[in-house]
């Protein structure tokens, strides 16, 4: 993770660009965030899925989830 200071430096190198090249550097950032959120569903997916496979997982009607969670 960055430290507060690298963050500062990176903002005012920032400010200091031409528009079409903060354009161009938010429009990448973009892209990797979007990145970054579809690999981590993945992963979040893969666990589901060794979960089920493991019969980690409770499964039933929304009534019976309910009433599985009110007698916990």
């Amino acid at each position: 993770m960055l430290g507060s200071t690298t963050l500062n430096k990176l903002f005012e190198d920032f400010s200091q660009l031409p528009l079409s090249d903060k354009e161009y550097a938010a429009d990448i950032i973009k892209k990797q965030l979007i990145e970054a959120k579809r690999e981590a569903i993945a992963k979040r997916a893969k666990e589901a899925m060794a979960n089920l496979k493991k019969r980690v997982i409770k499964r039933g009607t929304v009534k019976e989830l309910y009433k599985d969670l009110e007698s916990d």
